[in-house]
This record gives C-alpha cells, sequence and structure tokens, in this order.
C-alpha cells in the first residue's frame, strides 16, 4: 500500500538524511560497535547535517520545522540503518528539546538550544531509577531548596546518553508530601560538583548507545536551571511522552521492515533441498504474514505521526503505537532469525544484532504492559 503521510518536501528531507547515513554512519559501524559508543565528530556531523534542529526554532540555530513528520523521516532512516544509533540520536533530537523550547527562559534557550542543534552539547533525559523503573511518580532523587540554588541528591539508572551528555533533564522529587504533584525538572550540566556517571552499562544489544547510571551526591544546582514550575514536572513529563512514544513507534517499524527486506533477499538466494528455502511453502506463508502485519502496523503508525504533526495525537493512541510496534517488531525480527537458520544467531549477520537490539523496546518509553493498562484506563476498566 503507498503511505500517504509524507510530501515532497518531506521526501526531499529522506533523502538528505540518507545520504547522511551512507556518508557518514555506515563507514563507522563497525567502530560504533567495537567502542561502544558514538564518536563526537559523528554527533557534530548530523548536526551539520539539520538531523538534531527540526524541534527547535531558527533563533537559536534550528530548523523550526514544525512538522513532526521531518522527524518521523529522521527516525526511520536512522533506524533502518541502526536501532542503537536511532535510540541515542532520538533522545537527543526527539525527546530533550521540546522540554526547553516550551519550558525553557530565554536565556536558557540561547545557552543550550544551539548547542544542541549542532551537536557540541549531547542531551539526555533521566526519569528512570533502579528502584522505580516505570513508576516514574515513585522516584527517590530529590531536591532541597539551598539559598538560589538546589542541592540534589539521587541516582537514575538506564540513561542513554548518559555517558556523554553534557547536559541531563533530571526529573526531581521537590516536595515529598505532594506526590506527584511535588516534582520538578531541573538541567544538570557536566562538570557540576557531585555529578558522576556509572560504567557503561553491560547490555545484551544496543551496544553502541552508551547508557550508564547517574549518581547526584549533593549537587548545587542554581535555580537558572529549573526547568519550568517548580513542582509542575510530572505534568511537564506526561503531556511530553507521547511524541516519545510515537517515535519509538516510528523507529519500531522501519527497523523491522529493513531486517525483513534483507531477510527476503537473504532467502531468496540461499538454498537447500536444491530450492531456495524462501520457496518453501511454509516460509513464504510466513513471509507474507510478515509483511502484511508490519504493513498494517505502519497504517496505524503513518496515522499517528499525521494527528501528531497536527497536535492532535492523544496518550492513549500513541500508547497504542508504542507498545504494538515494539510487538510486531520483535515478533518480526525473532522470525527472522529463524528464517536465517543457524546464521541467524551469529553475530556477524545484521538479523542476529537487529534482534538483541530490538528487545528493549518492549520495556523502555514505558514497558507494554503500562501501556495496556493506560489503554485499559481509558477504556473504563
Amino acid at each position: 500500500m503507498p503511505r500517504n503521510v509524507y510530501g515532497p518536501d518531506h521526501e526531499a528531507f529522506r533523502s538528505s538524511v540518507r545520504e547522511f547515513v551512507e556518508r557518514t554512519l555506515k563507514p563507522r559501524a563497525e567502530q560504533m560497535l567495537e567502542v561502544k559508543s558514538i564518536d563526537r565528530d559523528i554527533w557534530k556531523e548530523a548536526g551539520k547535517q539539520g538531523l538534531f534542529g527540526l524541534d527547535i526554532p531558527e533563533e537559536f540555530g534550528g530548523a523550526g520545522a514544525e512538522d513532526y513528520r521531518f522527524n518521523a523521516i529522521a527516525a526511520e532512516e536512522i533506524a533502518g540503518f541502526n536501532f542503537a544509533v536511532s535510540s541515542c540520536f532520538g533522545i537527543h533530537s526527539d525527546v530533550c528539546p521540546p522540554y526547553i523550547v516550551d519550558l525553557g527562559t530565554q536565556e536558557q534557550k540561547e545557552r543550550w538550544l544551539p548547542g544542541m542543534a549542532n551537536g557540541d552539547l549531547i542531551a539526555a533525559i533521566a526519569m528512570t531509577e533502579p528502584s522505580g523503573g516505570s513508576d516514574l511518580a515513585a522516584l527517590k532523587t530529590n531536591a532541597v531548596r539551598d539559598g538560589d540554588g538546589w542541592i540534589l541528591n539521587g541516582s537514575k539508572t538506564f540513561i542513554t546518553n548518559g555517558y556523554q551528555a553534557d547536559l541531563v533533564i533530571v526529573a526531581a522529587r521537590t516536595d515529598a508530601s505532594k506526590g506527584a504533584k511535588g516534582i520538578t525538572l531541573f538541567v544538570v550540566e557536566a562538570g557540576m560538583d557531585g555529578f558522576s556517571r556509572g560504567r557503561k552499562l553491560d547490555k545484551v544489544g544496543q551496544e553502541e548507545a552508551d547508557t550508564s547510571e547517574l549518581f547526584f551526591e549533593n549537587v548545587r544546582v542554581p535555580d537558572a536551571n529549573r526547568l519550568g514550575e517548580e513542582g509542575m514536572g510530572f505534568i511537564a513529563m506526561m503531556q511530553r511522552l507521547p511524541q516519545e512514544r510515537v517515535g519509538a513507534a516510528v523507529a519500531n517499524t522501519a527497523h523491522a521492515f529493513q531486517i525483513l527486506r534483507e531477510t527476503l533477499g537473504y532467502v531468496k538466494e540461499r538454498k537447500a533441498f536444491g530450492q531456495p528455502v524462501g520457496s518453501f511453502q511454509h516460509n513464504k506463508f510466513k513471509i507474507a504474514e510478515l509483511q502484511t502485519k508490519l504493513e498494517v502496523t505502519q497504517a496505524y503508525v503513518d496515522d499517528c505521526i499525521a494527528a501528531h504533526a497536527e497536535k492532535k495525537l492523544t496518550p492513549v493512541d500513541a500508547a497504542k503505537a508504542k507498545w504494538w510496534s515494539a510487538q510486531v517488531q520483535n515478533d518480526v525480527l525473532d522470525e527472522c532469525v529463524q528464517l536465517y537458520g543457524g546464521y541467524g544467531f551469529m553475530n556477524e549477520y545484521r538479523v542476529a544484532r537487529a534482534w538483541r537490539d530490538a528487545r528493549v523496546s518492549k520495556i523502555w518509553a514505558g514497558s507494554n504492559e503500562i501501556m495496556k493498562e493506560l489503554i485499559g484506563r481509558d477504556l473504563g476498566l
């Protein structure tokens, strides 16, 4: 089925992103895997290419696109190349900027947005804690007023870009008596006394992503680094999670489509019992099922992209797109590994890495179980 969500300007941007992938990312793929990180020069090149400033107004060095479909195209093309790189870039360019654009003061925007747009400042967001998981309202990291600033204590874990980040948007409890209404956001900058990072976490997949723990020990954060109103952090996160979740759905679907395309090429060439393995009826039917499932998923995700571009996407619909696309992605990639046979379990084959990389998509951005809980509540259950 043809996709109708994009126009000529979007497809022209797609060509630009693809050129960046071919010129900059693909030649460095093995190196990124080996060092378990994305080198700074790659971040800066992506910034020059205009991939990081789509949500940032022109006056602060961004593109000021004001059209989420451009974000979606960047996510599709990067995820098709590498799911881990897509997650790192997505957190930096798709998740973090709206917080500062929407909630930041003029001074904060002038200080941070230009560097985020050009790739000089790598951004992360720190919500998840070792004891809290998906329960953001139960976070224990706290900030206490101290003169004209705050003293921040606590820890975060599973933070994408955490090891390299220059700026970290941190959710902290500022009033224990108010529950979710006692949470405030702060921007912690690299080099602040008491701010440290743990080791790069040893993950099952997504090895290129420098995911880490973050520690805050009596970090003095000036009030000028408070993001938004005191006590409004939880609401701010809830309002912006739909963009993170639809972005995850876009990347999940694009990643699965690319690996299925590669698998289709493989089963046409690989022979068993004197014929291509794709010609066996079971395999033919299986691939037909996978293709159909992905196309149906793409249709719903495209509707969510269009709705979000018009600022009409609801949190519940974003939750549907997130959990369903993650489930389909994992189902498709598991079948692709099976179609490769023993080679599908070898790290030298992209399908094996993709299979590992995708498993976390059912957990992050709110686990699939949390997404179903949100949907169930919306249905009055």
